[in-house]
């Protein structure tokens, strides 16, 4: 709608240059806002206050040039008016409202869809924990924020590719093998538990494996030397937490396009070729017997080291390679999504990119902050001195996945999350969840009303939609139009909590609409056009729900 308006505007200036009222050597940005005042018209521009000034001409004055050539449009529109210093102030007509509202009742499943992303690849990373343990909540807030933004970055046209990216390399894995190894020991008795390093992994599930390796293989390790077993014993450790991990996603409605092994950036040597890439490009030196990158020299505060004084490659090292491969894939936007305890990450990151000639506005990192988990008031204990934490599954066993993806998306990424599990579960309005959800049941039931009083919605041409004319039908309607734009936003902003304001706002306006006026009535002509409204509305809860990867239930 924004975008319309804006032509409008630019129609206006060209005009108003051509016939000499205006000079603009350049074309001015031109915003386009909501006043908040409703008073004042649908939608406002300082447009003029910005061109008087490079003009050098009284804001007013420009002001009512450019409202003389946007007159013309009262099809359109109802009003349009200068305000204070050189503000344009544009009221749409009610039956704009209705035309534009036709036109989505068409659209179906297409509605809210838009082609600013014009195809372009996007490469999106999300999640990629260590499989050394199960998925906590913290993993499950990023799983939501990936597969959500996913489903916008598509609605919004862009060809996303998403990927999980497996780090199976290195000394977390060999610890991993060995803390499995040792509790293998300790349930046949032939280790103590105070054996047990402090720097191991001490869950529970640790044990789960090792009674499951005693399950399917006995004794048969218990006598043979470390260096014998522990690959046996990391790999089988990684293969079954991974396969857990998958699981839990998949449960969680997330699903990738590719997993990827950073053990096959090494199988095919593509680490060591990433390095001597970069040695022969001269971003990296010797020093002290360590290798570094001259991440420096790309705005990062320091120097990094890639391959440590004993020959050891550091996990930064991967990431080159991971990157470089990226980029080879033809990607035109890379979007990584990691935890917030990764942010001094994200300059030396930045820093390769850049070293790997990428667009440095093409690659964006988000860093998703911590969850707190809280019943009511109380603040839940994340995790206890033996290693265990609270996980995605449990989480999602208590309050369902609805509610959790939806909990998990409701605020910024970039910000702290209160995640209220007692709430989550209440079957009531301040429920953010069950209050859209109950929106699209209570729309099921109205047609489900309809149908059983034998009012069925006739061809879309049939229906008179000027009979909408009650001001929170006005209002609905605006709603309703508004989530192509919302869409628009959340894709390239790529902040997905767009939607469920969005969602929060239309239902807010529908369930006082309801309340307030009957949809089926003895006025036929009028259940119909309330009908097709309810279609409408219907169809962008349903789009939004889709997109937060929520369910859309008929009946609550």
């Amino acid at each position: 709608m924004k975008e319309m308006i804006r032509d409008w505007i630019r129609e206006a200036l060209e005009r108003s240059k051509a016939n000499g009222d205006l000079d603009l050597p350049a074309a001015p940005d031109i915003v386009i806002e909501e006043p908040k005042d409703k008073k004042l018209g649908d939608y406002s521009t300082a447009v003029a206050m910005v061109v008087a000034k490079k003009e050098r001409k009284n804001p007013k004055d420009v002001a009512e040039t450019l409202c003389r050539y946007l007159k013309n449009r009262n099809e359109n529109v109802e009003s349009i008016a200068t305000a204070g210093p050189g503000f344009i102030n544009i009221k749409m007509a009610a039956s704009f409202y209705r035309r534009q509202l036709a036109e989505v009742g068409q659209m179906g499943k297409d509605f809210g869809r838009s082609d600013i992303g014009r195809n372009q690849k996007v490469h999106l990373e999300f999640v990629s924990a260590n499989p050394t343990g199960p998925l906590h909540v913290g993993h499950g807030r990023g799983a939501a924020v990936g597969h959500a933004l996913s489903s916008v970055l598509r609605k919004a046209g862009y060809d996303v590719h998403t990927e999980y990216y497996i780090n199976d390399v290195g000394n977390q894995m060999n610890t991993l093998g060995r803390s499995t190894w040792i509790r293998y020991r300790e349930i046949l008795g032939s280790a103590r538990p105070e054996e047990f390093p402090e720097n191991h992994y001490r869950g529970e599930y640790i044990n789960d494996i090792a009674r499951e390796i005693i399950e399917k293989y006995g004794r048969e390790f218990l006598d043979k030397p470390d260096e014998e077993v522990l690959d046996f014993f990391r790999n089988y450790s990684a293969n079954s937490i991974l396969s857990g991990i998958k699981d839990d996603l998949r449960e969680f409605r997330v699903e990738y396009d590719h997993w990827f092994s950073e053990r096959s950036l090494f199988d095919d040597d593509s680490v060591g070729k990433g390095v001597a890439w970069m040695r022969q490009k001269g971003f990296i030196y010797e020093k002290e017997g360590a290798v570094w990158l001259k991440s420096s020299a790309f705005k990062d505060e320091k120097d990094r080291v890639i391959v440590k004084q004993t020959g050891e490659m550091t996990y930064f090292c991967s990431d080159i390679a991971y990157h470089q491969n990226k980029v080879a894939r033809g990607f035109q936007r890379i979007v990584n999504i990691w935890g917030a305890d990764h942010h001094g990450y994200v300059p030396r990151m930045q820093a390769v990119m850049e070293a790997l000639g990428f667009d440095p506005e093409a690659f964006k990192i988000l860093l998703v902050q911590f969850v707190t988990l809280r019943r009511g008031g109380e603040k839940v204990s994340m995790s206890t001195r033996s290693g265990e934490f609270i996980t995605l599954k449990e989480v999602v066993s208590e309050v369902g996945v609805d509610a959790a993806r939806f909990f998990f998306l409701m605020r910024s990424s970039d910000t702290h999350l209160d995640f209220d599990m007692e709430l989550a579960k209440k079957e009531t309005p301040e429920n953010p969840v069950f209050y859209i959800q109950y929106a699209h049941a209570r729309i099921c039931n109205v047609f489900k009303t309809a149908e059983e009083r034998g009012v069925a919605l006739p061809d879309f041409s049939e229906i008179d939609l000027s009979l909408l004319d009650k001001d929170e039908e006005l209002e609905l309607i605006k709603k309703i139009l508004a989530l192509p734009e919302v869409v628009e936003k959340s894709a390239v902003n790529l902040e997905v909590h767009r939607i469920p304001y969005y969602l929060q706002e239309l239902v807010s306006i529908f369930h006082a609409y309801y309340n307030k006026h009957r949809v089926v009535t003895d006025d036929r002509p009028l259940t119909l056009a309330r009908l097709f409204l309810l279609h409408c509305l219907q169809n962008a809860v349903r789009s939004g729900l889709a997109l937060l990867g929520v369910s859309a239930p008929q009946k609550m």
